[in-house]
């Protein structure tokens, strides 16, 4: 006797156990997340599969935990050759179930934290409320304290006030060689802001701060790498945009390369953050946000997009997953995945694979229009003017102005 599940979905038995309830409300929520038919059908039938040997286990609904697909696995390999995803299939039904309040949710046990990791933690606080610093930089600065305090108390209490400036000074001569220049210097901010906090609370009296060695940086070594307009065109003029994942990479293209938006404030920009009366958009990043302006080029292909392409979905992110779950990146790493491939597609030998040269591309484009340095630097949202100097390199032709004439040359 079959069973259908849904609307679509036929199993070959009539489901049991104690899961069988609840399949049909499974693949329901399969499909509203963006699954195809097939996969829906897949994990279903591993769902089913799995409720009826639960049974023969004596497993009742209330007693299911995330380790009995783990054994169920265990005991269909003996009998099957596994599939790729069967255990994202599984997990996908037990936080469906939990999600549901259908099992009840299981108690994690959190590991009692050290004495570096709570004054490393209270250290994030203090730069997240007192400081106000863009998590990206806590997220940098934080774990460089903790391993100095590590490598001083070890697991121990933490006695800040026995904090030497011998202390300071060895750890930066043993960490910083094994660091990139730029990240070495990181780890001296990091270090500095942390001796800084430890003399605000009053635990340091001398200025620490003031003895963590100076890491040499060479300020702007390189020329940026920027990717050419006639790059740009190129890869914008080869995407196909009369498919729903090709509106969504043409309109995300645009931002990079139109606006000079990093790669996180695509990922996370929101469908609040537009605002089509004003014809402008909003962009949270660095700790910031700031306004820009939407061109009609832009405006349109993010119009295209969300009216002809972008998935139903709760999230309030502009632009989605393609396959599923539908939901929005989780990081900068999927706009950088979409440049990547774009890239390849259309066979371009850019200057880099990442999103950052359209960034570059655009201030190099700007200042050979004669923009000025101010203006570049409002753009791209540049707090710092020594930030922008670095795309005083990247004009050859106002350079050579200035060069001497080479002597008996021509």
């Amino acid at each position: 006797m079959k069973c259908v599940v849904g609307d679509q979905l036929v199993l070959s038995r009539v489901p049991e156990g104690p899961i069988a309830p609840y399949l049909g409300a499974f693949g329901e929520f399969l499909s509203g997340q963006g699954y195809a038919v097939t996969s829906i059908h897949r994990q279903v039938f591993l769902a089913a599969c799995l409720s009826r040997w639960l049974k023969r286990q004596g497993v009742e609904a209330q007693r299911i935990n995330s380790d009995h697909p783990k054994r169920y696995l265990r005991y269909r390999g003996r009998q099957a050759k596994p599939r790729p995803g069967d255990g994202a299939a599984l997990r996908h039904l037990i936080d469906f179930l939990r999600g549901e309040s259908l099992i009840p949710a299981e108690t994690v046990v959190v590991p009692r934290s050290t004495p570096v990791e709570d004054c490393a933690q209270a250290y994030a606080q203090y730069l997240r409320e007192a400081q106000a610093l863009a998590e990206a930089t806590i997220i940098n600065y934080v774990p460089f304290a903790q391993g100095f305090l590590q490598g001083r108390f070890g697991d121990g209490p933490v006695a800040l006030a026995d904090l030497s400036a011998r202390d300071v000074v060895t750890f930066v001569q043993v960490q910083a060689p094994r660091l990139h220049g730029k990240r070495a210097k990181l780890m001296t901010s990091a270090l500095r802001s942390f001796l800084n906090y430890a003399r605000y609370r009053g635990e340091v009296v001398l200025d620490l701060a003031a003895a963590v060695p100076v890491v040499a940086n060479w300020s702007m070594p390189s020329i940026p790498r920027a990717i050419p307009a006639n790059q740009v065109q190129q890869l914008l003029t080869g995407i196909e945009r009369c498919t729903a994942t090709g509106r969504r990479d043409y309109a995300i293209l645009l931002l990079l390369a139109r606006l000079g938006l990093r790669s996180s404030e695509v990922a996370f920009l929101e469908l609040d953050d537009i605002d089509w009366n004003s014809g402008t958009v909003s962009v949270h990043g660095k700790g910031l946000c700031n306004t820009f302006p939407l061109s009609p080029e832009v405006g349109h292909a993010i119009a295209a997009y969300l009216h002809d392409g972008r998935p139903p979905s709760d999230s309030r992110r502009v632009f989605l997953r393609a396959k599923a779950p539908i939901r929005g990146f989780r990081g900068a790493s999927g706009v950088g995945s979409i440049v990547r491939h774009s890239l390849k597609r259309a066979g371009i030998d850019a200057p880099s694979c990442g999103a950052h040269q359209f960034r570059h591309g655009l201030a190099t484009e700007m200042l050979r229009q004669g923009a000025s340095l101010g203006e570049i630097g409002d753009v791209l949202g540049h707090r710092r003017a020594q930030t922008t100097k670095i795309y005083t390199k990247v004009d050859i032709e106002a350079l050579r102005t200035l060069a001497l004439p080479w002597p008996g040359g021509r």
